[in-house]
């Protein structure tokens, strides 16, 4: 049984970014599961990852950083049946909310590469706005993975009081500034050598056969390669079926919405402001994650933990890298179960 809502549109208006620029409007898709207590003090926001959307948590979902199905529903760690859980689209992607495939209300066009520059502390505003709107007083948790955890963090500093918790998993207090991360000037000039790309103005058509194959390397440097060896124990039928998964993606995908979102991280670091962190944290890694290793566990926990952070620390110990967070969510689903009961 799917316990989410259908997609809704929230309009909030005119929004002010920090990096200087204006939206005329603010709309911010997203779903719903569970009911909304009388008080408005039984929520969650779930946030999802980079390239995700604001439905990876329900069944059949899927996601470079996995699905969220096993944690999120009737009975689950983040139990639909008690919570009223609010998933939202992060400003910036494709999935309805504004971001560069929205229309430029001073050209009738799509924004593509003039969308102004926000970052992860715009989208946290915006969000508080439409939980104001729906009536949400105080979150029980802030919830996601990945880029989803950044978000998480930035909740933490930005409105320390409104939670009660976030779990923050395969994330960190910064942006990765791995030399195989790419940059959004990275992005830029790769697209650029695509006929085309115009410029960023590649609407309608955009250039899927570049972004199929960046989505590839992308999936693999996740850890697809694990998670699809027991159905494809051929090498070569593995690859076509890594293929297919990163056709699809690019179908829906707009590759300027990958450059906004990876120049906002530019602007992300909560490092020098764990101090301000109120909530409980879960903090989740995966033993053979490549964007976040393990190795983040000690200099995360003893930062956290001389600010006076009450934090706990999981280890998710996986084979499926990055995507361990939802593709092998019963490895810790006990220790989100557990904390979540915490706050409860």
């Amino acid at each position: 049984m799917n316990p989410w809502s259908d997609t809704r549109i929230w309009n909030g208006g005119e929004f002010t970014l920090e990096r200087g620029g204006r939206l005329a409007q603010l709309e911010i898709a997203y779903a719903t599961a569970g009911r909304l207590a009388p008080d408005g003090r039984n929520a969650v926001l779930l946030t999802h990852g980079y390239t995700s959307s604001h439905r990876f948590a329900e069944p059949a979902a899927d996601g470079a950083e996995g699905g969220w199905a096993l944690l999120v529903g009737p009975g689950r760690a983040i139990d639909t049946d008690t919570l009223f859980v609010v998933a939202p689209n992060m400003l910036g992607s494709c999935y309805g909310t504004s971001g560069p495939r929205s229309t430029d209300p001073e050209t009738g066009r799509p924004y593509g590469p003039t969308f102004p520059e926000f970052t992860v502390g715009d989208m946290v505003r915006g969000q508080k706005a439409l939980l104001d709107a729906l009536g949400v007083r105080h979150l029980r948790a802030v919830v996601g993975p990945s880029y989803g955890g950044f978000q998480a963090f930035q909740w933490a500093v930005t409105f320390p009081d409104f939670m009660s918790g976030i779990v923050a998993a395969v994330t960190a207090l910064a942006r990765p500034r791995d030399e195989n991360v790419n940059t959004a000037a990275d992005l830029a000039r790769s697209f650029a050598r695509d006929p085309g790309w115009n410029g960023g103005h590649c609407y309608p058509d955009g250039i899927k056969a570049t972004m199929a194959r960046l989505r590839v390397a992308t999936l693999k440097n996740y850890g697809i390669e694990a998670r699809l060896a027991p159905a494809y124990p051929d090498a070569a039928a593995r690859e076509r079926a890594i293929e297919a998964i990163a056709a699809a993606w690019a179908e829906a995908f707009d590759p300027n919405s990958l450059i906004v979102l990876r120049r906002a991280l530019d602007f992300y670091d909560i490092a020098p402001q764990v101090g301000r962190i109120r909530a409980k944290v879960l903090y989740a890694l995966s033993r053979t994650d490549r964007l976040f290793p393990p190795t983040l566990e000690a200099p995360t926990m003893a930062r956290l933990r001389e600010a006076g952070v009450d934090v706990t620390y999981t280890l998710i110990d996986s084979e499926l890298g990055h995507a361990a967070s939802g593709d092998d969510a019963a490895k810790w689903e006990p220790a989100l179960r557990q904390f979540m009961a915490r706050l409860s």
